[in-house]
């Protein structure tokens, strides 16, 4: 892996990974059962075929936490904000956001630009998903989901998950880039909360 991955994209990754995947219950409703009355004379009518089941969602390909010394909304206030990956992730140089929506971030040393669109978001939830549209990540299909919960008064677990598809060849690689760029992003979250 180069150093690009190795440093740019672990920070850019950060801002890429903020933000699960809320995806709908998968679980196919129950088929009624219902009792066919017919006449003496009368054919019995056919049998409604069952409904299909719904596609299952996979597991998250990649999902990490890191326990902080701090409540969910102090959390919150740091790493909510769809922009503040620059206060708190080290990779992360600028974020801006455009007129659609979308957020660009730019890693610290310049070397590489990442396009994300935020798909989800809950602020009383403590949580939000994004989809990555262009970064020199080797992967496809990426949705993410950074999730804060307060697992005792004073105390939260930051959640970073993603589903992604690693371009052939290249799973090793973008399973590292993206461990990395939590990892780092979790290490500048304890920093920033330290202050």
């Amino acid at each position: 892996m180069s150093h690009l991955l190795n440093t740019s994209l672990l920070g850019l990754g950060a801002a890429l990974v903020l933000a699960g995947c809320n995806a709908p219950d998968a679980s196919a409703p129950a088929t009624p059962e219902a009792a066919l009355e017919t006449a003496p004379a009368q054919a019995a009518p056919e049998a409604m075929p069952a409904p299909a089941l719904a596609p299952e969602v996979a597991a998250p390909t990649l999902s990490r936490s890191v326990t902080v010394n701090a409540d969910a909304a102090t959390v919150w206030a740091l790493i909510g904000p769809l922009c503040s990956l620059g206060e708190w992730h080290p990779a992360v140089g600028s974020c801006t956001i455009d007129d659609d929506g979308n957020r660009t971030i730019v890693t610290a040393d310049g070397s590489a630009t990442f396009v994300e669109r935020e798909t989800t978001r809950d602020d009383a939830a403590h949580t939000y998903s994004y989809a990555i549209i262009s970064s020199p990540l080797p992967i496809a299909d990426y949705v993410a989901t950074i999730a804060v919960n307060e697992t005792t008064p004073g105390v939260s677990t930051v959640t970073w998950s993603s589903h992604y598809t690693a371009l052939d060849g290249q799973d090793e690689a973008a399973a590292a880039a993206l461990t990395g760029i939590y990892e780092a992003g979790f290490a500048g979250i304890s920093a920033s909360l330290a202050q």
